[in-house]
């Protein structure tokens, strides 16, 4: 007895047409082109209505104060009496004769490093607070009456403690820049979903392992909102310091300014101010994007 061929009877049992394969051919791959005129467009949506509302607000200032009298100086005034400062920003003819260009780095210097360090005890501090539920109870009270104080208060205290203008205005800068990374990292490690962690007891992950590949990654949006509070302070503080504690900065080129009664080199240290500031936040929101791929901190 001879049994039948269980696969002969099964492809018989399917009509031709159906047993032959069909090899189906994907279309290449298109490359993407570059498409200029959605980036021009792009860029005119972000540039041209700034660009207009600046130029209207120029002209209506230069209409209001153009009279004889008037209190402070018309755009045409301060392009003729201020050039130099705007086109050549980086000139050197003495000690203290020198462009804006290197007053903004002399002053961004030390806003990197009393914000570098505030970023990193704010960052551990606010992980630590964020995770003991007694370290929150007792040190929230003090950062929330700390973080009152202006920053040139702290400026007679730095002075006394450093007997140095250097190191007092960094730290003036440390201290007013560190609060809202405190807060913000604190509040970021409260809101890690709580699968976050029993992955992490599941693991075995100790403290440092937790701190570097769940706690950092999952607080990255509350740590970078709090580092653009935390700049923009820092840029405020060292322009407001350096009045006071003298130097090359651009805070006591406008003291200088004012006391020689040169309105005009003190609105395009003003421009310069803003321009910076802004700068300084977009560069660390950038910095945000990249950390936590996504949207969030920008």
């Amino acid at each position: 007895m001879t049994l039948p061929s269980i696969k002969g009877d099964a492809i018989a049992a399917f009509p031709a047409e159906r047993q032959k394969a069909t090899v189906v051919t994907l279309p290449p791959a298109v490359p993407r082109r570059f498409d200029i005129t959605a980036l021009a467009t792009r860029l005119a949506q972000s540039i041209v209505p700034p660009l207009v509302v600046l130029l209207v607000l120029l002209a209506v200032w230069q209409v209001a104060f153009s009279g004889p009298g008037s209190s402070l100086p018309p755009p045409s005034e301060i392009w003729n009496e201020s050039r130099d400062l705007i086109l050549a920003p980086f000139f050197v003819n003495g000690t203290q004769d020198i462009g804006l260009g290197w007053r903004v780095i002399v002053s961004l210097e030390r806003v990197a490093i009393g914000f570098g360090l505030a970023a990193v005890a704010g960052v551990l501090l606010g992980a630590l607070v964020g995770q003991s539920v007694w370290m929150m109870r007792g040190l929230d009270p003090i950062f929330q009456v700390l973080r009152t104080v202006p920053p040139l208060a702290w400026l007679p205290i730095s002075l006394a403690a450093f007997m140095d203008s250097r190191p007092s205005a960094i730290f003036v800068i440390f201290i007013t820049a560190i609060w809202p990374v405190i807060i913000n990292t604190a509040a970021g490690v409260r809101n890690i979903p709580e699968d976050y962690r029993n992955v992490a007891r599941v693991l075995r992950l100790n403290q440092v392992e937790f701190f570097f590949k769940i706690m950092v990654p999952a607080a990255a949006p509350y740590i970078f909102s709090g580092l653009r509070i935390g700049v923009g302070l820092s840029w405020l503080a060292i322009v407001a310091a350096e009045m006071l504690t003298g130097g090359v900065g651009i805070g006591f080129f406008i003291w200088d300014a004012w006391n020689s009664s040169r309105l005009t080199d003190i609105i395009v240290a003003l421009v310069y101010i803003g321009l910076v500031g802004f700068l300084l936040d977009r560069l660390v929101g950038f910095v945000g994007v990249i950390v936590t791929r996504g949207p969030a901190a920008s």
